[in-house]
């Protein structure tokens, strides 16, 4: 039974989701209208598909294009304004400028100058990878950061297993760093709104369904506290309970990341106008409010800058060669390996969250929710948080969230609370999967390093897991509320 459903694995998960599917509908659990029905019954397949694994996210995330017009829930015309909503295009241009960094190896240089300046022995490298690493996840997917830094980890730990002291702990090391990779490329990328898909999902929802909504600063205001709090708990979790390495300072070690420096040179001149147009892209992120409210002539939004930023990219030469003057920094054959998915699956995931709302299932559910939920606002957030972080680790963070956010917006709006006390943690969580490989796509890379065994991801993973939940919860009911907008 265990070979025929391991065989046939795609084709039980497209025929569970369509029974659920069925299932809802037929029944009708909540007793909704007949279009209601047809909803939820679209979303429940799109969900199940999604956690089945049964397509490809972005093809489930095409459904909504060919079941609303044909179900009559909604024509195609404005079905199709969900697969351009101004939040796509966000991380577009986050998407090309994390490409342009990776193409001219300015990632790998960010990361050798850090673990310089943390040192060379065991404690150190790691907190230098963690630091690196959460740095630029920051700014660029948390895929894209760990396949930057796997091969910079790989060639750390291949030079120091021939040159350790001989009191030292290799295989703690190797696996430390490598599970520090994922997880480090996880919680940075909480900080920034485009650091990971689920923050940009979750500001769409914000900002479409209330007036003030967050920008790109005010985001990181509210997160960078939590996600340096996160990097540092996963440090003293890793290095100093879990996995202790006795690694002494290491001359070899050293040795290789100025020789790779070396190698490297000074910054080239790709190197330098990437940078520049990455800076200016920041300074444009930090500084809209005030370019905005000091002139009338245009307005900014993060998309529109992201925008520039992208499209800088492939007006600015590279200036590598006088042979090659109309060569870019970016050129669109760089763009084939892009992640376009990606952009698919926050299309779907918006046009069925607008049919939910439409059909006014959110409210309905938040109030029903509402009902039962605890008065304690501290269990609340507890709850919601630890429903997050566990449903991520087999749900993909995207789909969590597009579902969730409205749900859990309902339910502070009909508890009178502002949405951001439930919401930040939710899409925090999100991010915090450290379990399973298939939790977020950092876990696999690493877990494909060979240094790391299932069930020392299981324990390591399920302890984070619980530290996350806690920090997150504290910081969301302490610190928060004195630092949040207003809604």
């Amino acid at each position: 039974m265990f070979q025929f459903f391991k065989k046939y694995n795609k084709e039980v998960a497209l025929i569970t989701g369509i029974i659920l599917c069925l299932f809802f509908f037929f029944t009708n659990p909540l007793s909704l209208s007949f279009k209601a029905k047809l909803v939820l019954a679209i979303a429940v397949l799109m969900i199940s598909w999604w956690v089945l694994d049964a397509m490809p996210l972005a093809v489930v995330s095409l459904l909504p294009l060919v079941l609303y017009p044909l179900l009559n829930i909604n024509s195609i015309k404005d079905t199709s304004k969900a697969y351009s909503d101004s939040i796509i295009y966000l991380f577009m241009g986050g998407f090309f400028l994390g490409m342009a960094i990776e193409k001219w190896n300015l990632h790998k240089r960010i990361a050798l100058s850090i673990i310089r300046l943390t040192g060379t022995n065991g404690n150190n490298i790691i907190l230098g990878f963690i630091l690196s690493t959460g740095f630029l996840s920051m700014w660029l997917s948390n895929t894209a950061t760990t396949m930057m830094m796997f091969p910079i980890a790989a060639s750390v730990i291949h030079v120091i297993s021939r040159h350790a002291n001989s009191g030292a702990n290799i295989k703690n090391f190797s696996l430390t760093l490598m599970l520090s990779l994922a997880y480090a490329s996880n919680f940075g990328g909480i900080a920034t709104i485009i650091g990971t898909p689920p923050n940009v999902a979750y500001i769409r929802h914000l900002n479409e369904n209330f007036k003030h909504g967050i920008d790109f600063v005010k985001w990181m205001m509210l997160c960078m506290p939590m996600a340096i709090i996160l990097m540092l708990a996963l440090y003293f979790v890793m290095v100093k309970w879990l996995y202790p390495n006795q690694l002494a300072h290491s001359v070899e070690g050293r040795k290789f990341i100025e020789a790779e420096l070396k190698d490297m040179g000074k910054l080239s001149r790709q190197e330098k106008r990437v940078l520049f147009i990455f800076c200016s892209t920041a300074f444009l992120w930090i500084t809209k409010d005030i370019i905005n409210t000091s002139q009338k002539l245009f307005q900014l939004d993060d998309s529109i800058i992201a925008l520039i930023g992208a499209i800088s990219l492939f007006i600015v030469p590279s200036g590598r060669t006088k042979n090659e003057p109309k060569e870019r920094l970016l050129e669109w054959s760089d763009t084939k390996n892009m992640a376009w998915g990606i952009l698919l699956l926050f299309g779907g995931g918006i046009a069925m969250a607008k049919s939910l709302e439409e059909a006014k299932l959110m409210e309905d559910l938040g109030q029903y929710i509402a009902g039962y939920a605890t008065s304690n606002l501290f269990i609340l957030i507890f709850i919601v948080t630890l429903i997050s972080v566990f449903l991520s680790e087999v749900m993909s963070n995207i789909a969590q969230v597009i579902v969730m956010a409205p749900v859990i917006t309902a339910v502070a709006v009909a508890m009178h609370i502002n949405p951001l006390l439930l919401g930040i943690p939710m899409t925090l969580g999100a991010s915090c999967a450290s379990m399973l490989p298939m939790g977020t796509p950092p876990n696999a890379i690493v877990f494909a390093s060979g240094h790391i065994k299932l069930k020392q991801m299981l324990k390591t993973g399920f302890i984070l897991n619980i530290i996350s939940v806690i920090l997150i919860t504290l910081f969301s009911w302490i610190l928060l509320p004195l630092i949040m907008p207003i809604f």
